[in-house]
């Protein structure tokens, strides 16, 4: 198989994600908030394979017709922004006027944030909160914390996306990535595990799922914190 048909193929792959957050989107219209999530984590998953396809392809150089990075944009707006808020809206974990302070909160930051040039630092991080907003709602769904909590928790992260703070890539980021890579992989599995279970309230999915989304949202700060040492 030649290199540009590979190239291609890698683009196909990634605007599959956009097939599953129409799954997911439909799945939400329904309320099948469990079945919504479990299409979220498949079309995460491919966004965590496609990136290193991508570049061991060099689709910008093999299959040029076709922008991979805005095509990945796209999707990831609907899968890890839209989907998700609406989620959040529909679900009654945030009652009233909250509710609609959360999703102007998150579409608009997200909008602004992801057309923002200057998103990643140098070691391949993200300068900001990267607007993962589906690793949280996640989290709020098997938590069912009080309403002030996720407001807050949504305003802060919100506010986080344009402040000097680090979010490690788990794949992309050198530093600890012999750490981040297995705990997104368990972050992973257990969101998994917690939608399969309809977020059942005794499910220890729930604490996997909380520990490593804590982990992902605070190493990157934590490396700004304990500067790597100098070899």
């Amino acid at each position: 198989m030649q290199i540009t048909t590979k190239a291609l193929l890698v683009h196909l792959f990634t605007a599959s994600g956009a097939v599953f957050a129409m799954l997911a989107m439909l799945a939400a219209s329904e309320a099948k908030w469990s079945l919504m999530f479990l299409w979220l984590i498949v079309a995460f998953a491919v966004d965590g394979v496609d990136g290193p396809l991508a570049r061991k392809y060099d689709v910008n150089k093999n299959s040029p017709r076709f922008d991979g990075v805005l095509l990945d944009l796209i999707i990831d707006y609907l899968t890890y922004v839209f989907i998700p808020a609406f989620a959040l809206f529909k679900s009654g974990l945030l009652p009233g006027w909250t509710g609609w302070a959360a999703i102007i909160i998150i579409t608009f930051a997200s909008a602004v944030y992801f057309c923002d040039t200057n998103m990643k630092t140098k070691d391949n991080s993200f300068s900001g909160f990267p607007g993962c907003w589906n690793m949280l709602i996640i989290v709020l769904f098997a938590l069912s914390p009080n309403f002030w909590i996720c407001i807050v928790l949504v305003t802060a992260l919100a506010i986080s996306m344009f402040l000097p703070l680090k979010f490690v890539h788990p794949v992309r980021t050198k530093r600890w990535r012999v750490i981040s890579f297995p705990i997104a992989l368990f972050w992973v599995f257990f969101a998994g595990w917690a939608a399969w279970v309809d977020f059942h309230p005794q499910s220890w999915a729930h604490w996997g799922l909380t520990l490593t989304s804590v982990y992902l949202v605070l190493a990157g700060i934590v490396q700004q914190l304990v500067p790597a040492t100098k070899t």
